[in-house]
């Protein structure tokens, strides 16, 4: 660990455990730029776990932080529902796109099932060689002997990759993929978004125009396996289009889906694997630790650091009374550092008994529908590495975003031997 970054972390300790416990406010995005979130969860968990904080950039909520009660919400949704949004942050009620994950059933159930078919596993298994290709190409093109950015060689170009495939986006244009996805996430920036909301509307604007144009042309032809075809042949979902704003909040949904999870966590398990040295000499010596591995990875990057629910009702929770119109946000960092539930949850270990248990997916009908896609690049990503390389080293500090809702990685310099 950097000699800052340990000084940071050692004083956000002292911050979190000095200040009185109701003017802890977790939704400030700088915890998360400086990755110092850790120690005001920590306290939250021990001594008041379903914690309501009165005054916020983002108004009142209450922050859920332990593994069971944030399970308890997600299994709940005729009371905890996600209908209207599911990040902390309201959004502009004349620029409000609607998608499934912020519907509640029957009208999330409907159109999740029409995208879904695009990541069934009959579908991945086909898509496994072109993956595997894919990523070859790209770690056989990265810099030898000398610091480069790996987020941008290696995160971002294989993430693209995919959700090109995934949309049968015209390849040419892919890198409009991501750059979509950061903008439709710059609203949940706090202090140092680059774009003027006007701005940010105008670019979603030009998202809805090109995919407009790809709809027209999927419904003309023959159904095929694309998210966009899928939608357009489905007879639950083919009306959508009418809908600019369901289809946009669907579209970005998707694309967010697909992009940052991935992303992120191939970043993340570089980095977590250099500050764990034990766990990448483990790696080394026995590459067949890469499954267990892979949500590994998923669970301490945790790429989506919360999801929001509305209460639709009085109802209590945590021995808390939380009323009709609350809003109440699971912090999946943090019951994913929860060590009643996760043993050794506040350490990176490669070789878990049970990996997969963590909540970096979500749980129950909202649970994340490409969680096996993002696996999957990840597990060939790592299995291809291994071919090619003895060690990506790191060379320098992550560069975070500063959100609370994505746990993004935008640099991460790192060297690579010849």
């Amino acid at each position: 660990m950097r000699i800052q970054q340990k000084l940071q972390q050692e004083r956000a300790r002292a911050d979190a455990y000095a200040m009185p416990l109701d003017k802890i406010d977790v939704s400030k995005g700088e915890l998360f730029e400086h990755d110092i979130q850790d120690p005001y969860f920590e306290r939250l968990r021990k001594e008041d776990p379903v914690h309501h904080c009165a005054a916020s950039a983002f108004g009142p909520y209450w922050s859920v932080t332990k593994f069971n009660d944030i399970m308890k919400v997600e299994t709940s949704h005729k009371i905890f529902s996600s209908e209207g949004n599911i990040v902390i942050g309201d959004q502009s009620p004349d620029f409000a796109p609607g998608n499934f994950i912020s519907h509640d059933p029957p009208l999330h159930d409907v159109q999740r099932a029409a995208a879904t078919p695009a990541v069934s596993p009959m579908r991945l298994s086909e898509l496994e060689a072109l993956i595997r290709q894919r990523a070859g190409a790209i770690l056989d093109a990265v810099p030898r002997n000398e610091t480069f950015n790996w987020v941008e060689h290696v995160s971002i170009e294989l993430t693209t990759q995919m959700l090109a495939t995934l949309f049968d986006f015209p390849f040419e244009d892919r890198h409009k993929l991501p750059y979509w996805s950061d903008v439709a996430t710059s609203s949940e920036l706090v202090g140092n978004a680059t774009l003027t909301e006007d701005q940010r509307k105008g670019i979603m604007m030009e998202c809805l125009a090109y995919f407009t144009a790809l709809w027209q042309e999927r419904a003309a032809k023959p159904p095929a396996g694309d998210f966009v075809s899928l939608l357009a042949h489905n007879p639950q979902t083919k009306d959508m289009i009418n809908d600019p704003m369901e289809f946009l909040g669907n579209l970005i949904l998707l694309i967010i889906g697909g992009n940052d999870t991935t992303r992120n966590s191939i970043s993340g398990g570089v980095l977590a694997l250099n500050e764990n040295p034990d766990e990448y000499r483990k790696l080394l010596a026995d590459p067949g630790l890469i499954p267990k591995m892979v949500p590994e990875i998923i669970r301490w990057q945790t790429p989506l650091l919360h999801m929001r629910r509305t209460a639709l009702q009085e109802t209590e929770l945590g021995g808390k009374q939380i009323k009709k119109g609350d809003k109440v946000v699971m912090w999946y960092i943090s019951g994913n550092r929860d060590d009643e539930v996760i043993e050794y949850a506040n350490s990176f270990v490669i070789d878990r008994a049970n990996p997969r248990h963590h909540l970096a997916f979500g749980f129950g009908i909202h649970r994340c529908m490409g969680n096996r896609v993002a696996e999957m690049q990840l597990r060939i990503l790592w299995e291809e590495i291994l071919k090619r390389f003895q060690k990506i080293e790191l060379m320098g500090d992550p560069v975070r975003i500063r959100s609370n809702f994505v746990r993004g990685i935008t640099e991460l310099p790192v060297r690579i031997a010849a």
